[in-house]
């Protein structure tokens, strides 16, 4: 195996594409982060990667004005290709020697119930438009799916079932439940859908005289197309905060917490390889015991 870098980094890219099962797009994104590693230190070798080296980059991204949690994430890729090389042990840095900086505690911008509920009153269900998005806000808010997940369903969908079947991050396949509500307004959409394409939510036309493209999954709406109608209907609702197809996974999560799921099935639910990442929820319901600790406790 080569000793340059640069070659050992297409051969870390190509390992976690084939052999770790990692999407495209987490590929892109390493690639970017170690190119900038690779770029900045100038190295050729392997063992080059040292302590200093490290330090000095970090310093570098630090002067970028990027967030912590940003500059995590080249340090994610750099630990992660470290592993990789002492997995073909090739001397380097060992991939423990880098820490994480430390971040702030996540806080999540929620809508109120009242809001979510008039973001789900928004569209204009008269219209094939307004039955599709509908049906695509109720799903969002009944299983807690990640958008790119929701973007990938097919129409085959079975009705007659409350659950689902979705291939998440990492490739790994979770169970989601479908709620009453959400199954009937995709079956309105689905009956007054008159094209043949696989989408489950798919691009319509303004009107009869626009043309769309033909070829395969040319009308799946894409993940940057559902961020901006869920905006327009936000915006529709009078709602002033930030609303994206991520805020309502969050409310999902909130509201299970809140109705006194544990947290270990809303992590299975949400697809969460760790459950620290879920352990972000918490938070929340945090809020709603102190109000009761304050309502109900004698001396509150």
């Amino acid at each position: 195996m080569s000793q340059n870098l640069q070659s050992l980094k297409t051969e870390f890219l190509q390992y976690i594409e084939i052999e770790k099962g990692r999407s495209l797009n987490t590929v892109r994104n390493y690639d970017q982060y170690l190119s900038s590693f690779l770029n900045y230190t100038k190295l050729k070798d392997a063992k080059g990667i040292t302590d200093n080296a490290v330090r000095d980059f970090r310093i570098w991204l630090n002067r970028q004005n990027l967030k912590k949690r940003t500059q995590n994430y080249y340090l994610i890729a750099l630990r992660a290709f470290l592993k990789y090389l002492t997995r073909q042990s090739i001397p380097s840095l060992a991939p423990d020697r880098i820490e994480l900086a430390k971040t702030p505690e996540r806080s999540l911008d929620l809508i109120t119930i009242e809001e979510l509920e008039r973001l789900l009153k928004s569209p204009d269900t008269t219209t094939v438009r307004g039955l599709r998005d509908k049906a695509m806000l109720e799903m969002l808010f009944s299983t807690g799916l990640r958008v790119s997940e929701l973007c990938a369903l097919d129409r085959d969908i079975n009705l007659k079932l409350d659950e689902m079947s979705v291939r998440g991050k990492g490739e790994k396949v979770r169970v989601v439940f479908i709620s009453d509500a959400a199954r009937e307004s995709v079956k309105k959409y689905l009956d007054k859908r008159d094209d043949m394409d696989d989408a489950l939510f798919a691009r319509i036309p303004q009107n009869k005289n626009e043309k769309l493209a033909k070829d395969k999954d040319s009308l799946r709406l894409t993940p940057r197309s559902i961020e901006r109608i869920i905006k327009q209907y936000a915006t529709r609702a009078g709602i002033s905060k930030k609303v994206t197809p991520h805020i309502l996974r969050h409310i999902f999560a909130t509201d299970l917490l809140r109705n006194g799921a544990d947290l270990r099935s809303v992590q299975m639910l949400l697809g969460h390889a760790n459950i620290n990442t879920t352990q972000i929820y918490t938070h929340v319901t945090d809020t709603e015991l102190k109000k009761i600790h304050k309502r109900f406790h004698r001396r509150g």
